[in-house]
């Protein structure tokens, strides 16, 4: 008989009595890690002495690092080490001012037993709120039990409330009541034609491309073939190092075409001379070689939609992606040849692009798409950043925010789009936004994610409001002022109701004509998820 020398077990320690466990996810860019700690540093004394105040100790689960310069766990190994120190059954809080990398964490509680809590400051500085977002709608596709908190610095009544009532039960009850499942639907145009294209596409079939699938960690992002293909969607996987490659075959006066193309469209860039920290001629025509590639690596195979993920690894060897993003996703914009330049690609048509390979945001624009085109409507999408919001008058406004994905019709017009250098801390190589303030009008929101195995979507409308213009350049400031904005109104969701179901960092948006034209359009939207297999929720005050 064999004897085998067995693997020692690492012994975890036991959970102590009213001790409560912290940890920071953070980012794998040290630059972004550094800027942002002392807004984090803030939100932990905050939550501190809120936790002290009810009876609890705080023990912080990993130390600040004096050599990085932060106290954030940066990668998903550290994040594997540091569990391994945390007592499995302690309550545990991650604890967010930052966007965060999802995967850092993901695996320690994925076997973590005690309670969990993701907490976040309702705060515009940095994107504490988006990366919350990101980790719970990545939980909950993991179907790891957690409960989601949010507060300016945790002395309120409410995010009180809600920590005694974590402490005490080890959940938060989150007010749900406008969230409702779809009922039958009438017979209609609007059903009848929602049936008619999921059947289309179904049968058709969809290709998006997806270029380095879930390097940015957003583990929610990721949508399994055995979820998108009975839908008709089917993946072609693609590296962004094809894209570089594509890039250098453009010539410079395709790419110079490119910019008098938007010159003369009346865009404004804001350039400047210093790579380091301004806007550059040359990285804009790197930029518009990027889209050229884009469009042509899409007609290669033939791609319904595409979706370039920037972080990481682009970051290092060309600028942002995002000026190229928002124009592959408008229906008017720069027109492309082929190679060999017998044709124009894709004319006449946006070519959805799901930023940050987001495919929930995918499957979400290829339906709007298409169904948009059939009602006569112009289709240009975006996600946007679920980012920060403020009281305007009485009512709640989001600032809806992205690095720069947003079609010009958006903005009301390229006349109406500027450009502007993208921050350092993201993006050492520069590169320009399609950047501008969304106009007002009436806009269909929705998010495709992962819950239970099977895939959902959300359906809410909204109103897209003007503020004032130093209103807007408050938001602005308080957030990244290089950023696309829309000032939006969801129609019967509140803000909390939104933070407690969201399911993901993003949402996606489209316009519609008038009201009557984005409730029909809705009920379109509805019919053709329900049809192709997703199960549909409508969200606060929805007509069908």
């Amino acid at each position: 008989m064999s004897v085998y020398a067995l693997p020692t077990l690492r012994e975890k320690p036991a959970a102590a009595e009213n001790v409560v466990y912290t940890v920071a996810s953070g980012d794998l860019r040290l630059p972004a890690n550094v800027t942002c700690w002392p807004t984090q540093a803030q939100l932990e004394a905050d939550l501190t002495a809120a936790l002290e105040s009810l009876g609890r100790t705080v023990q912080r689960g990993h130390p600040f690092d004096e050599a990085k310069g932060h106290g954030f766990i940066d990668s998903q190994r550290a994040g594997i080490e540091i569990f391994r120190t945390i007592p499995r059954d302690a309550p545990l809080i991650v604890v967010e001012a930052v966007w965060q990398y999802s995967h850092h964490v993901l695996a320690g509680l994925r076997s973590h037993r005690g309670p969990i809590l993701l907490v976040a400051n309702f705060s515009g500085d940095f994107p504490g709120l988006v990366g919350l977002l990101n980790l719970a709608g990545s939980l909950t596709k993991a179907g790891v039990a957690h409960s989601t908190l949010w507060s300016p610095d945790f002395t309120d009544d409410w995010a009180r409330a809600g920590l005694e009532e974590w402490l005490r039960t080890g959940t938060i009850s989150h007010d749900l009541s406008h969230v409702r499942d779809l009922g039958p639907l009438p017979d209609s145009p609007e059903t009848e034609l929602g049936r008619a294209l999921a059947h289309q596409l179904i049968d058709d079939k969809a290709i998006i491309g997806v270029l380095d699938e879930g390097c940015m960690g957003m583990y929610n992002a990721i949508i399994d073939d055995e979820l998108m293909n009975p839908l008709g969607i089917y993946k072609e996987r693609l590296s962004q190092s094809a894209l570089v490659v594509e890039m250098g075959r453009v010539t410079d006066a395709e790419a110079q075409g490119v910019r008098d193309w938007l010159d003369a469209a009346g865009m404004t860039f804001r350039t400047g001379t210093d790579e380091a920290t301004e806007l550059t001629d040359a990285q804009l025509l790197s930029q518009f070689r990027m889209y050229i590639a884009a469009l042509r690596i899409a007609d290669d195979f033939g791609l319904d939609a595409i979706g370039i993920q920037y972080q990481q690894g682009l970051k290092d060897v060309v600028p942002a992606s995002d000026l190229a993003e928002g124009l592959l996703n408008n229906v008017e914009r720069p027109p492309v040849l082929s190679r060999d330049g017998s044709r124009e690609l894709y004319p006449g048509v946006a070519l959805p692009h799901f930023n940050e390979v987001d495919e929930g945001v995918a499957v979400d624009s290829l339906v709007t798409n298409r169904i948009w085109t059939a009602m006569g409507f112009d289709p240009a999408t975006t996600l946007h950043d679920v980012r920060w919001g403020d009281a305007w008058e009485g009512e709640f406004v989001w600032v809806f925010e992205i690095s720069g994905s947003v079609p010009a019709s958006h903005n009301g017009g390229y006349d109406r789009s500027h450009s502007m250098r993208q921050p350092p801390m993201f993006f050492p190589l520069g590169g320009g936004t399609l950047a501008g303030t969304s106009k007002p009008g009436e806009i269909v929101w929705s998010r495709v994610f992962v819950m239970d195995g099977a895939l959902h979507v959300d359906l809410g409308r909204g109103t897209v409001v003007e503020l004032p213009e130093e209103e807007t350049q408050r938001r602005l400031d308080a957030t990244n002022p290089e950023w696309p904005i829309m000032h939006a109104v969801l129609h019967g969701v509140g803000r909390d109701q939104l933070m407690a179901r969201h399911k993901a960092n993003h949402a996606n948006v489209v316009y519609a004509p008038d009201a009557a034209a984005a409730d029909a359009a809705l009920a379109v939207k509805a019919a053709m998820f329900e049809a192709l297999g997703v199960k549909v929720h409508l969200c606060g005050d929805v007509k069908l």
